[in-house]
């Protein structure tokens, strides 16, 4: 095994402590500390389990955290089996495949599992500690914690801006400066402080390696550096849940639509912009403009210019500005972003069916059906042998989805012969006065024969169409 690897981890805040909320105050019993938090834990307790974990260590060669979450896998493996009653099986996800594009069909990943979750957490958790640290050297580079620091960033960051082919650079000097060379310098560690006193004050770096080579290595679970990871890791989802909400508060009202004539206007100003940068993004100075940009929000994260900038020039004028640029906004909006149009309108039809009563020749029809379908001689339905569609009661026709009715009443169709000639129906008679009818006309042969000795060439349907008004549905905020 290496003895020169090391856990990252971020080492600048102090070791996390487990806090535990009781119902109990602080007992004067004179049991210590222990006594009193296995006291505010319930018996089954995290705390019941690491004391038996730790008095039976020496009796076995296992660690603490094997024994532990030795303890915690039957708990596991039972909410995953209550897990797989709750979540759908594999054929429910294939029954859904076609839609879900995250599915295992596409993608090969295992399903979700609770000792699945839990390893990986602790995999993750273990690792993780790189993206800390260099978030908090990040933070501590732009809040001036070291000003020499924040001046080199602050250079490099303006040479890169006037000359982008440096950024080619910034990459392969990073991985040099920052990844080789203390690689280097670990291997050959320079000589200690006597003996550079006594002898020659120069580091030479030639001559065989004098140290193993240091690797990272992750945490192991239940020491300082995984603690830290979880401080870390919980501080950094309140950071992101927090950012989240408060970007929602900020851009949702403004963007959503919730109020449609600030939205509209938004809408127009950013419109205006785009065809605005579309037609002079080319004469900008972008260079200097991502230059100036960066040098103000550097400055910025020093303590003296916010000073200065949010208690002084905010609070005396931007301020004040901003309280009248928003109200000249409102009144402008109010003024000449209009909303009051009516809701969308249009016309549904629905055709009244009626079917021929008795034998061949027979003049009486009897109610059917009310249909969207005409059910003339050639629709695909009716020559498949399928069931005509509908309600058997005019009351029970209802608006489509989304729409209510705009009008009280059906009206009927007077003009029966355009519908047909727009559907390019074929094979009815149009009735041009009367209830206008739109009737079957019989086919060839003894039937056809048989109506026209009644006195009449009908089939055994007729139609007629009415129409109502409805409009779309208004939801209140």
């Amino acid at each position: 095994m290496n003895d020169n690897a090391e856990v990252v981890a971020n080492h600048d805040e102090p070791i996390p402590v487990l806090a535990v909320s009781g119902s109990g105050g602080a007992s004067s019993d004179g049991g210590g500390k222990r006594d009193r938090l296995k006291k505010s834990l319930p018996g089954s307790s995290l705390t019941d389990k690491l004391h038996s974990a730790g008095t039976s260590l020496s009796d076995s060669g296992h660690s603490i955290q094997d024994r532990l979450f030795a303890k915690f896998k039957w708990r596991a493996k039972r909410r995953n089996r209550i897990l797989q009653q709750v979540i759908p099986g594999e054929g429910v996800e294939n029954v859904e495949a076609e839609t879900d594009p995250r599915s295992s069909r596409y993608i090969n990943r295992p399903g979700f599992s609770l000792p699945l979750m839990t390893v990986n957490f602790r995999r993750f958790n273990a690792r993780v500690g790189v993206v800390f640290v260099a978030q908090n050297q990040l933070l501590r580079l732009l809040t001036w914690q070291k000003a020499s620091h924040t001046l080199s960033f602050f250079v490099i960051y303006s040479f890169a801006c006037l000359n982008p082919y440096l950024l080619t650079i910034l990459p392969l000097v990073g991985i040099l400066f920052f990844l080789l060379v203390p690689a280097y310098l670990t291997r050959h560690p320079p000589p200690p402080t006597p003996i550079i006193a006594l002898g020659d004050p120069q580091y030479s770096i030639s001559g065989p390696p004098l140290a193993p080579a240091r690797t990272i290595k992750p945490a192991s679970e239940m020491s300082k550096d995984f603690f830290r990871n979880m401080r870390d890791l919980q501080n950094l989802m309140d950071d992101f849940s927090n950012v989240h909400d408060s970007m929602l508060a900020t851009i949702a009202p403004v963007t959503n639509f919730s109020n449609e004539p600030l939205s509209s206007t938004v809408f127009l100003i950013l419109f205006a912009i785009a065809c605005l940068l579309f037609l002079i993004s080319h004469l900008l100075p972008w260079r200097f403009i991502i230059l100036i940009s960066g040098w103000v929000a550097i400055a910025l994260g020093h303590p003296s210019v916010q000073d200065i900038v949010f208690q002084g020039i905010y609070t005396s004028h931007i301020r004040p500005a901003s309280a009248s640029a928003r109200s000249w906004l409102e009144s402008w909006i109010e003024s000449d972003i209009i909303m009051g149009s009516p809701p969308e309108s249009r016309e549904v039809e629905i055709f009244e069916l009626q079917r021929r009563k008795g034998s061949v020749g027979v003049s009486e029809w009897e109610s059917w059906i009310f249909s969207p379908s005409a059910w003339e001689p050639m629709a695909p339905a009716r020559i498949a042998g399928e069931r005509v569609n509908g309600t058997r009661f005019f009351e029970d026709v209802q608006a489509p989805n989304g729409w209510e009715w705009g009008g009280k009443k059906w009206e009927l169709d007077l003009g029966g012969g355009e519908w047909v000639e727009e559907r390019l129906i074929v094979g009815v008679e149009v009735e041009v006065e009367g209830e206008r009818w739109v009737y079957d006309i019989a086919p060839e042969g003894s039937e056809r024969e048989a109506t026209e000795m009644a006195g009449a060439r009908h089939g055994q349907w007729r139609r007629r169409r009415w129409v109502r008004t409805v409009r779309r549905k208004v939801t209140g905020d």
